[in-house]
């Protein structure tokens, strides 16, 4: 890709060496490396602009509340939503998804309910979904995969009945990197008048997400995936949403009055957003998705794609190694394992090589028992990476084998 050098040059993390060895960062599916740009803007705020938001009168105090309404405008923009109230910040994915089933559960979801889930799912958007199951005698019911390990999306309309008030679903699976296509999704739950939750934690960080084409109920996302600082997220509500969800965590900066007897909450993001937020970290934020929009979102999915079907195939060559969701049609990860090893001791051999990759389950066990497996090793791509890491990754990954062979 044009300006490679010049991409990598902007994250100082990269130019060191492990064991010995140039690190190859191929763990972005935990979280990405953050380019100077986000470092900056978090220290240049606390350097000239802390201060809390809101309802300050001094000149820090407004300074600090136009970054941070100024980051929030930055993020609709570049998910194309005309209204940014719909915009909650939230501390990350886990959060938001427990914010709508808590705020659902208190005026929308009754006794004896069901929700559809995928087999894909990551725990977060597992949890809070069984939780409020087990309390109030509802039901999760999860759409089967495919011998390829894709969706299997005519057996959706079965699951559906007369109780089912919610479908939760991941955009692209975090251990196969397979996109599920929400086009089939939308169409059957339009159908039934039913409501969407997308999480889009791993779809946000590899390719161009237009919130008005989507035309979901609920989007979530995290910034430490996308270039951006931990601890800050993304809740997106539909305008229906936005004005019947329940708040679940009241507090500070929520309320327009307040008394012993009652009180009246603000309207649009404030509801959502209770105490002093993580205001460093929607400044963060914003200027990650400015790093993104200065390379393009498409060129970065389009990157990312060059190196999956570039990484399958050089793998795909050697006889030991195991792909699961070996495809065409998918975002910046590859799940593998070695035959008759434990995923666990190949991500530590590769280590002593410099390379970083994620072993174990990824917050996955669902699928891992589908796949019959206990764990798999996951490489993950961002912008960042190079067909002459996969490389290093393939000559290493060999070693490795005949290590423990």
């Amino acid at each position: 890709m044009k300006e490679q050098n010049k991409i990598r040059e902007q994250f100082p993390i990269l130019n060191q060496k492990i064991n010995g060895y140039n690190l190859v960062y191929f763990d972005n599916g935990a979280t990405s490396q953050k380019p100077l740009s986000v470092i900056e803007s978090i220290s240049d705020y606390y350097k000239n602009s802390n201060s809390n938001i809101h309802r300050g009168v001094h000149t820090l105090s407004r300074k600090a509340t136009e970054l941070f309404e100024q980051a929030r405008k930055t993020l609709a923009q570049h998910f194309n939503v005309n209204n940014d109230q719909q915009l909650i910040f939230t501390a990350g994915t886990t959060d938001s998804i427990n914010m709508v089933a808590q705020g659902l559960a208190k005026n929308y979801l009754q006794t004896g309910d069901e929700i559809i889930l995928s087999t894909y799912e990551h725990h977060s958007n597992i949890l809070p979904w069984q939780l409020w199951a087990e309390a109030n005698g509802g039901k999760l019911k999860v759409i089967p995969l495919l011998e390829d390990q894709t969706i299997d999306y005519a057996a959706i309309p079965a699951l559906i009945s007369a109780k089912t008030k919610l479908i939760a679903i991941t955009h692209v699976s975090n251990t196969l990197g397979l996109i599920t296509d929400l086009e089939k999704i939308k169409t059957i739950a339009q159908k039934n008048n039913i409501p969407i939750l997308v999480d889009g934690a791993q779809s946000a960080p590899h390719m161009p997400i237009d919130l008005q084409k989507l035309n979901v109920d609920f989007f979530v996302c995290s910034a430490h995936k996308m270039y951006g600082p931990t601890g800050i997220g993304l809740l997106y509500l539909s305008e229906k949403w936005l004005k019947e969800l329940s708040t679940s965590k009241p507090g500070g900066g929520t309320i327009k009055t307040v008394t012993f007897e009652k009180t009246e909450y603000a309207e649009g993001a404030l509801r959502f957003e209770p105490g002093t937020p993580n205001i460093s970290g929607a400044i963060g934020f914003a200027a990650a998705i400015d790093f993104m929009n200065s390379v393009g979102t498409q060129t970065i999915f389009d990157h990312e794609h060059e190196l999956v079907q570039y990484a399958q195939k050089k793998m795909s060559e050697i006889p030991e190694v195991i792909i699961y969701g070996k495809s065409d049609h998918k975002a910046g990860v590859i799940s593998f394992n070695i035959k008759e090893q434990h995923p666990f001791d190949v991500g530590t051999l590769l280590d002593k090589y410099g390379i970083a990759v994620r072993t174990g389950h990824h917050c996955t066990q669902p699928l891992m028992h589908c796949l019959n497996v206990q764990g798999t090793v996951r490489i993950s791509f961002a912008i960042y990476n190079t067909k002459e890491e996969i490389d290093i990754f393939i000559e290493k990954l060999v070693k490795v084998i005949k290590m423990l062979n």
